[in-house]
């Protein structure tokens, strides 16, 4: 149950708001993403920089950051289990455009991603929330519905959704989250075949995959 108190009304507007932004922007056409997505960029981390919070609180800074670098050898570690199953199976497959620019592009995005999650939706979540499990819970459901039709991405963005919050309220720093989001995403697109994830796309995306391939 959400609290009535004074003050939670903007927490709630607001969750609405960013949330809502970005559903829009997924189920945008591609055309039109190019033109809002920095919009959307600009305007939640305007909303999030109104609270006038120091880069430590935001995750931005140095604190944590020594000890939540276990977090990169766990995930590649988990990344190469991953690649051998993958291989044994036979799903192992080259990274579509693994070019430097879209690899270092989509964990840019990644990093955004765990900033959004961390220091948009999970402040929010926790003063409107009784407890913070809850809270984690809501935010690693909006985090997985954000990747929906994709049902691949959405089962494996709850876990992560949930294991990233419960990661960040212990060492309060993005860096390690955001480039493990990243390494993870990539190792995902190369075990998982692009039949079932669709180069990771989302949204309308999702759905026009198979229209933008080449006919043989």
């Amino acid at each position: 149950m959400i609290r009535r108190e004074p003050g939670r009304v903007r927490d709630l507007a607001e969750l609405i708001f960013g949330f809502g932004l970005i559903l829009a922007i997924i189920w945008m056409p591609d055309s039109l993403q190019r033109i809002f997505s920095p919009i959307a960029l600009i305007v939640t981390a305007s909303v999030v920089l109104a609270r006038l919070r120091s880069p430590d609180e935001l995750g931005l800074g140095a604190q944590g950051f020594l000890r939540s670098l276990w977090i990169l050898p766990a995930t590649l570690a988990l990344i190469f289990l991953s690649m051998w199953i993958a291989k044994s199976l036979g799903t192992l497959h080259a990274l579509y455009k693994g070019d430097l620019a879209h690899v270092s592009g989509y964990i840019l995005w990644t990093i955004y991603q765990q900033f959004l999650l961390q220091d948009y939706f999970m402040p929010r979540l926790l003063r409107l929330l009784p407890d913070p499990a809850r809270a984690i819970s809501m935010a690693a459901v909006l985090f997985a519905v954000a990747h929906l039709p994709n049902l691949t991405l959405t089962a494996v963005t709850l876990v992560w959704g949930a294991v990233s919050c419960l990661l960040f309220r212990r060492y309060r720093n993005l860096w390690a989250l955001g480039l493990a989001q990243g390494l993870l995403g990539l190792g995902f697109a190369v075990c998982v075949p692009d039949a079932l994830h669709h180069h990771l796309r989302v949204g309308l995306g999702y759905l026009r995959y198979r229209s933008v391939q080449p006919v043989p």
